[in-house]
């Protein structure tokens, strides 16, 4: 006959749904390297807390924040293209980190911070509220099948956590080069409370001239494939 256990087993906590999967989590020696020597100047900690965007970056600006660049060549592009405005970008995958480091210091970028870490915990913990002038998300993983479709970062509540982050009159931008994701994100976008289409009512942005073109997109263009872009301006 079996002992019974005298222990009370703790409840096992339901996993959050992600939006994400952490592809390719390991850097080479290279990238570590990269990694170490950088860190110091472009790295924010999720430990650290809620941060400061005048004492992060000395100085007083519109703060522009991106989750999911990739491996970052882009957003090293538009900080340096703008300089007036400062960028934080936030990137579950450690060796894009790492390369948007590195080309952030070979091109002398400085007005660019980074986390490593998932952006709804950054959102939640560490960015100011009611404070950035721009929210981008481009190009996130479209999760293709239906049964998959709850996996996609662009929600409901995904919206209304933007909004906390955005100050009035800031701007939601989103890019996908998925027409069956561009038409979630516009129905779940213009049913939100606090914000309103840049385009018009249940109509596509045209690609700013500040969102550069990728080689990804280059060669979609290439074959025919459309990018949809999607821009909300936040109303407190």
């Amino acid at each position: 006959m079996q002992d019974q256990k005298t222990e009370t087993q703790e409840p096992i906590k339901k996993r959050t749904i992600r939006s994400f999967v952490v592809r390719g989590g390991r850097m080479t020696e290279g990238q570590q390297k990269n990694y170490d020597a950088n860190w110091e100047i472009y790295g924010l900690d999720l430990a650290d807390g809620r941060i400061d965007y005048a004492t992060v970056f000395g100085r007083e600006a519109d703060v522009v924040l991106e989750v999911g660049f990739g491996m970052g060549a882009s957003l090293v592009e538009m900080a340096k293209n703008a300089p007036e405005k400062d960028f934080i970008g936030i990137e579950v995958h450690p060796p894009g980190v790492a390369k948007l480091m590195m080309l952030a210091t070979e091109q002398g970028v400085t007005n660019l911070r980074v986390y490593c870490d998932d952006a709804i915990e950054v959102m939640a913990n560490c960015l100011p509220q009611k404070a950035a002038s721009a929210f981008q998300l481009f190009f996130p993983d479209p999760w293709h099948k239906k049964k998959h479709n709850k996996r996609r970062i662009v929600q409901p509540l995904f919206a209304q956590q933007v909004a906390n982050v955005l100050k009035d009159g800031g701007h939601f931008h989103m890019a996908t080069d998925w027409q069956p994701y561009a038409e979630h994100m516009m129905e779940v976008m213009e049913v939100q409370a606090g914000y309103e289409n840049a385009a018009g009512k249940g109509l596509y942005h045209p690609r700013p001239e500040w969102r550069p073109l990728t080689k990804f997109e280059q060669r979609g263009e290439r074959l025919g494939h459309g990018v949809w872009d999607l821009i909300y301006t936040h109303k407190i």
